[in-house]
C-alpha cells in the first residue's frame, strides 16, 4: 500500500496513493490506522483524492478508522472523495456516519473547531 503520512500537534493526515480502495489494499490500511491509534493519535485525516473505486472492504476499513478515533475522543475525517467512492458511501448510508468534508482544509478547521469545544467543555466543569 502506497501512503503518505504528514504528522501535526493535534491531527495527522494520511494521504493513500492507490486508485482502489479493496482488499488488497485494506488490511494494511487497517494495521496503519491501529498503530497510528494505539500511537496516541485520535484525530485522523484520510485523504482519499488519489482513490478512484472503493468496495465493501473498503468501507469496513473506513469504518475501524471512525470506530478507532471516536473511541479515543477524536475525530476520523474523510476528505477528497471522488464520485464513485462518494456514491458507494451513500448508497451504504454511511454517509450519516463518516465525517466527509471536500479537502484537506476544511477537515483541519473541523479538527480545530472540535479540539476548541473539548477544551471549552473541560473548562465549563
Amino acid at each position: 500500500m502506497k501512503f503518505a503520512v504528514d504528522k501535526h500537534e493535534k491531527y495527522i493526515l494520511v494521504k493513500l496513493n492507490e486508485s482502489k480502495l479493496n482488499s488488497l489494499v485494506t488490511p494494511q490500511l487497517k494495521s496503519e490506522l491501529i498503530l497510528m491509534n494505539t500511537e496516541g493519535q485520535r484525530n485522523i485525516i484520510l485523504d482519499l483524492s488519489q482513490v478512484k473505486f472503493a468496495d465493501s472492504s473498503g468501507l469496513s476499513s473506513l469504518l475501524v478508522g471512525h470506530r478507532l478515533c471516536k473511541n479515543a475522543g477524536g475525530v476520523f475525517i474523510l476528505s477528497g472523495l471522488c464520485d464513485a467512492v462518494a456514491r458507494l458511501i451513500t448508497i451504504s448510508q454511511l454517509d450519516n456516519v463518516l465525517s466527509i468534508v471536500s479537502g484537506t482544509e476544511e477537515a483541519i478547521d473541523l479538527i480545530f473547531s472540535e479540539e476548541i469545544e473539548k477544551d471549552l467543555k473541560k473548562e465549563a466543569k
